[in-house]
């Protein structure tokens, strides 16, 4: 690690993050229970307001920079990263999109509080797409209500700040959506089901009935559809992607030990299990590109929204969440074939089975089949270019 490659981290913080990470990473996974540790290292080092733009006094990162540490995350533990992520990618929402003295003031108060932010997007009744809601804004005066009836919202319980879609008003169409900020107390969470999953098990994401109150100020300048295009949608799959590259260099750095293991007990003589690691560099690397390479495509038209709103753009990232959910499953699928046995058992330092476990979560928590969907929509009108 060197202070080029975090450009404006101190290198010392973040390896104390990490370290926190790495201490508490199985026995969040093993107790499904959130990474109360790895957070408040994450808090401390003031990596949740990492995205706030300097002027208000946040980090100013870049989404490239912000990618780089969740991929260091994701190598620890996924859903610390997982968390880490999702929560950027609602403050980049506010950032971009919060055009009003309010939200700059919200800002403000993001990098004094510190909070963390979660989304609820997800809607029962609406079959897994974000861009409709059932559940309408109501206005009394400046005062406004919500009830939304959410199947998932990651670490809700956890978090100070909500961000919800919903219709402009009740007699809006589906597709006419907002973004309202909703902060505790006043919305009010009552979880409607358990979480107890394969991976990704620390992000704690159960469903909720959501009930919230605030005042019209809460509610985002853009629609949420521009918002979506513009900046939650690709932050999200770049972010995303870039935690389960963190998977990906996790299981990479077991099979290689092994190999190296293996070669020691034969000086001289290339072990068969070395083809394998040099098979599974090649798939790595693509992984590799395809995550800053759509990060550095994104802050090149980041600023032009024709270019975001552009039906290639939306086929491009949305390829990019299910490139890289099926990348991180083949290669962690590749890394335990390497490492045998050892990476097979629980109990073992070469354990590859919480790694497996997340990996697949990538193409479940965000079905693929619905994001291919949505692109084979995309296709009947696409051209190319």
């Amino acid at each position: 690690m060197t202070t080029a490659y975090w450009d404006g981290i101190d290198v010392s913080t973040m390896s104390e993050v990490l370290t926190t990470v790495r201490a508490f990473a199985d026995e969040v996974d093993r107790d499904a229970r959130f990474p109360t540790e790895s957070m408040e290292a994450i808090r401390q080092a003031g990596l949740l307001e990492a995205g706030i733009p300097v002027h208000f006094g946040g980090g100013g990162l870049s989404l490239t920079q912000l990618a780089h540490i969740a991929r260091s995350l994701g190598a620890e533990c996924a859903s610390s990263a997982m968390i880490f992520v999702m929560h950027q990618s609602q403050v980049l929402s506010i950032v971009r999109h919060g055009k009003s003295d309010a939200m700059e003031s919200l800002l403000r108060r993001f990098v004094l509080e510190r909070p963390l932010v979660a989304s609820a997007t997800t809607e029962i009744n609406i079959g897994g797409d974000v861009r409709t809601s059932g559940c309408a804004v109501e206005y009394d005066g400046d005062r406004i209500m919500l009830s939304k009836t959410a199947p998932v919202i990651s670490y809700g319980e956890y978090a100070q700040f909500v961000l919800a879609t919903a219709r402009r008003s009740v007699d809006s169409p589906p597709s006419d959506q907002v973004l309202v900020v909703c902060e505790k107390p006043d919305v009010v969470l009552e979880r409607t089901g358990d979480w107890d999953t394969l991976g990704f098990r620390g992000t704690c994401s159960p469903g909720f009935q959501l009930e919230a109150t605030a005042t019209t100020s809460n509610i985002l300048g853009d629609s949420y559809g521009d918002i979506s295009a513009q900046t939650m949608l690709p932050a999200a799959h770049v972010l995303w992607s870039a935690a389960w590259l963190g998977i990906a260099d996790a299981a990479v750095t077991k099979a290689r030990k092994s190999v190296r293991k293996a070669a020691s007990r034969t000086p001289g003589v290339t072990p068969p299990s070395a083809l394998r690691l040099a098979e599974l560099y090649v798939v790595h690397e693509q992984l590799v590109d395809a995550v800053f390479g759509a990060a550095a495509k994104y802050e090149a038209i980041a600023d032009s929204p024709g270019d975001l709103g552009a039906i290639g753009f939306a086929v491009r990232i949305n390829n990019l969440k299910v490139t890289a959910s099926s990348l991180v499953i083949d290669i962690v699928g590749k890394a335990l074939q390497i490492c045998g046995i050892s990476g097979y058992r629980q109990d073992s330092d070469m354990s590859i089975g919480r790694h497996l476990r997340d990996a697949h979560g990538s193409a479940i928590m965000v079905s693929n089949e619905r994001i291919l969907g949505h692109n084979s929509q995309l296709a009947l009108v696409y051209k190319g270019n």
